[in-house]
Parts: C-alpha cells; structure tokens; sequence
C-alpha cells in the first residue's frame, strides 16, 4: 500500500512539473506559429486633415481615445500652425507618442531648423513625403534627390536622427524603360537611411506591397497601412475591407517590434474619425 502511495505520489510530481514546463514554454510556441500582435499602433495625422485643421487639439484627444499608441505628424502642413512646445504639451497629455513626422523635400533646404523640431517633439524618424519635382519627371531628378537624401540623412545622424523617402504610385511609373523608385531606393545609403513604405499607394501603383518588402525588407522602418479595393485602384478602403494580405504582410516584417506602423486613410464612407476608430480596431486586434 505504502509502495504504491509512493508511485502514485511520484507520478503525480513528475506531470506537475511536465505541465509547469509547458505552460512556461507556451510563449515560445505560439511566438513559433506566428500568433502575434502589433505592440504599438499609430495613425498619421492626415487620416484626419480636416478634424486637426478646426481643432488640432480635439483631434489629437480623439486619436488617443480611440486606442491609438503614436501619431506621425504633418510638418509638410506645418502641423496646422500648433507651435512645437505647445503640441509636444498636447501628446503628452493624451499620453500619445510622435516618433515620425512627414515633410516636404524642401524642408531639407533648412535641415537644422527642422531636426530642432523633431527634437522637441519627440521624433526618430523625418520621412520626405515626396519630391518636388517640376515637370515630368526623369531618372536623372530621382538620382539627384537620392544623392541629397544621402546627404540630408548624414546631416541627420549626427544628431540622432533618421531620415527617410515614402512612395507614392507615381514613383513607379516607367521612365525610360525604369522604375525610379528602385533608382532611389538602391541609391540611397542603408546605413544613414530609414525608409517608410505605404502599402496602399504601392497597391495603387499596381504592385504588390509584398513583393517589395521582399526586395527592401530590411531599408523598411516604418509602414502606412493602407487598404485599396484592388491593385491598380485610384483610392482607399477601411482595413480589412481591401484586398491587401496585412496578415502575410506583418509576418513578413523583419525586426518588426522595433519598427513603427501607421494607419494611414485618405478616403472615407463615413466621417475620418469614424473610419480610423474601425481602423484601429482591425489593425490592433490581427493576428500574425
């Protein structure tokens, strides 16, 4: 009887400890089969031009409320006239963080004044929304500007900033016979340079968003998440309405808890807020 106690006792320790063992291991398994989720999610601030333009306060109290983490602001828009101290107050009373801003290439014409900026709001990254080019465009205006970048992005480094290019679907029309886009990506220097890939504007250009995360995965530190009918269409839809794979898409993201993800939306059935609030909820919420 006292044998038999022993064996029962001892067979029980040794599936208790089996289970502690598993249950400790759990993270690691469902890390392996990919179930995971964005730690942080962000909307860009031109998803709701309008609102932040009557009242850029509200707005970003909106945004917070909604459940979203970041903002990537609009220096190209001069931030609606907010000064920089004052909105810096603003996210850190709605517990929001600015870790990127987008500007126009001409704001590379007063850099220093720029990254001050982006120091006092809390910035890491300075995306160049697009390029001001006059006329059609040509390969010979796209290595200049990636040349400049390189420069710009040098400049940055030294105080602890990055700079970054972000697409458009212009930037894949064919000139003469090449994709400029992939003139200024493999241009640009991957050591000075973080780029930001909008997924609805490369969809729009007809392309596949994960083909080239494919090709410049690693160039990559921050996304647009954007949504489109159809590749090849001339506007946005809410997330997970579209046709883009944003579960493939996210897994596929190398480094990807260090990186920063941004709702972006241009086109809406409702109002902008009503749409990035279904946003949020759909990006926070997959599964990858």
């Amino acid at each position: 009887m006292r044998s038999r106690d022993h064996i029962t006792r001892r067979s029980f320790l040794a599936t208790l400890g089996a289970t502690a063992a598993s249950l400790a291991c759990a993270p690691t398994v469902n890390a392996r089969m990919g179930v995971r989720r964005l730690r942080r999610v962000g909307v860009q601030l031109y998803s709701l031009r309008d609102d932040a333009r009557r009242d850029l306060s509200r707005t970003l109290a909106d945004i917070a409320a909604a459940g979203y983490n970041d903002v990537e602001l609009l220096g190209s828009m001069d931030n609606f006239g907010m000064p920089p101290q004052q909105l810096r107050a603003v996210l850190d009373a709605n517990g929001l963080r600015a870790p990127s801003t987008h500007v126009g290439g001409n704001a590379l014409d007063d850099l220093d004044r720029q990254l001050d900026i982006a120091r006092t709001l809390g910035h890491e990254q300075m995306i160049v929304a697009s390029l001001p080019i006059r006329g059609t465009p040509t390969l010979d205006d796209y290595r200049r500007w990636a040349d400049r970048l390189n420069v710009a992005a040098r400049q940055a480094r030294t105080r602890d900033m990055w700079i970054g290019f972000h697409n458009h679907a212009t930037d894949f029309k064919l000139v003469d016979g090449a994709v400029p886009y992939d003139l200024l990506m493999d241009r640009t220097d991957p050591s000075l340079l973080h780029h930001q890939l909008d997924t609805g504007n490369l969809a729009m250009a007809g392309r596949d968003p994960l083909d080239y995360l494919k090709r410049y995965n690693s160039r990559y530190w921050s996304f647009h998440i954007k949504d489109v009918p159809r590749l090849g269409a001339d506007h946005d839809v809410e997330l997970g309405t579209g046709v883009i794979d944003f579960k493939r898409l996210l897994a596929s993201v190398d480094d990807i808890d260090r990186k920063h993800f941004f709702v972006e939306q241009e086109t809406y059935p409702g109002t902008p807020l009503e749409s990035v609030r279904k946003d949020y909820t759909y990006l926070s919420r997959l599964e990858f």
